[in-house]
């Protein structure tokens, strides 16, 4: 009996174990391993042990003594990790420029003096400037707010506060926005296709509606790489599209609609479309299609009847379809690296370029947090005004 009862109040939790794994493992984990990597920096610190033991006694204002500059040099000495080494420099050259030909000085100088002390000031009178070890002593923490900051172009001044970075560094901004942009667009041209698209399939009857349908969902089984190549054919110059124009007599040259943002607009809203379709469709299908026939019944015009009844009632499905539109558009990056140009790249080339070709990978988990916290963000929204809305009915 014992045993009959245990399985019956264990039963509801094993049914849902594997879901719960499969959530922790490819949701939680990975999501906890770009927190991690965001707030994250042991380039210095894993290979400066005897410089941190030290550095906490230093004021940070005057010059450094002479039992930091030593154990500074004996970390040097037992750096034998070249990558790790330039990690590090990298690191500290991106706090204090100036730090890459300084750090190549010193550790030949090194090289060159296995043992015994060096005079760095000596070497260089770089070393006697506190802004240079100030940023090794602030490179030392194991966490940092640095790429967080940097994802938004901020930075810590020379008093710890936080300031814009400078001008010719601010990028990110201006990345985030061109993707917010395009993402915006994208989900208008998909709700001025998607709506009247769905309403059709909803009047629909027979064959015509599942053709309607098929037409939908034939692209979400076809892989977004392929979608993203016939689009790459039919745009460019010699394209199936300016070619048709061209043997019409519309146009005299071709477009250019191809590397540039009204290519990448265009492919984005053909892959995006059905996200915008179905949710629509399912509220309209929810819909009494008596409605509009007793709104003109009453002597309302037909656009009249459309904006006080059909359209309201099926505010949820657009608001749910931009929702889903807007939030996978701003994760875009197959198809603006295909279709769009230099200008025309969006926040996951840079998420992709820091993680493959630079190899920061604090910085492209800080970019990832962004669009998280985004995300998040819109879906709250999203919750609150359907919310509403359902207290409001």
């Amino acid at each position: 009996m014992s045993g009959k009862s245990f399985l019956q109040r264990s039963g509801p939790f094993l049914l849902v174990a594997p879901l719960f794994l499969f959530i922790c493992l490819f949701f939680i984990w990975p999501l906890g391993s770009v927190l991690t990597q965001s707030v994250s920096d042991n380039a210095v610190a894993r290979l400066l042990p005897e410089t941190a033991k030290v550095a906490s006694s230093w004021d940070g204002q005057s010059a450094p003594g002479d039992d930091l500059q030593a154990a500074f040099v004996t970390d040097l000495r037992a750096a034998t990790d070249e990558q790790a080494v330039g990690d590090m420099v990298r690191r500290l050259n991106s706090a204090q420029s100036g730090f890459r030909t300084l750090m190549s000085k010193t550790l030949k100088a090194v090289q060159d003096k296995p043992e015994g002390p060096i005079d760095l000031v000596a070497l260089d009178r770089k070393w006697s400037q506190p802004q240079y070890w100030k940023a090794i002593t602030d490179a030392l923490s194991p966490t940092t707010d640095r790429y967080l900051l940097a994802a938004v172009d901020l930075m810590r001044g020379d008093a710890g506060e936080i300031v814009s970075q400078p001008p010719d560094q601010t990028i990110n901004v201006a990345i985030l926005g061109r993707t917010f942009w395009i993402s915006a667009t994208v989900t208008i041209f998909c709700v001025l296709l998607g709506y009247p698209y769905a309403l059709l399939i909803t009047v629909a009857t027979g064959w015509k509606k599942q053709a309607l349908l098929a037409a939908v969902l034939l692209p979400l089984w076809t892989s977004l790489l392929v979608r993203t190549a016939a689009w790459f054919i039919l745009l460019q110059e010699q394209g199936l599209i300016n070619s048709a124009l061209m043997d019409l007599n519309i146009i005299a040259d071709p477009l250019a609609l191809i590397f540039n943002r009204t290519g990448v607009i265009i492919a984005m809203t053909h892959v995006s479309l059905p996200m915008m379709v179905l949710p629509i469709y399912s509220v309209l299908l929810t819909i009494p299609k008596n409605l509009m026939p007793a709104a003109a019944s009453l002597g309302a015009h037909p656009l009249r009847a459309f904006v006080r009844v059909l359209l309201p009632l099926s505010f949820g499905g657009i608001a749910a379809g931009s929702l889903l539109v807007f939030m996978s558009a701003i994760g875009y990056y197959i198809t603006p690296a295909l279709i769009g140009g230099a200008g025309d790249q969006m926040i996951s080339s840079f998420i992709a370029f820091h993680a493959q070709n630079s190899g920061n990978w604090g910085m492209a988990s800080a970019l990832g947090i962004v669009l998280l916290i985004v995300t998040i963000i819109l879906y709250a929204v999203y919750d609150r005004l359907a919310t509403q809305r359902e207290r409001s009915a």
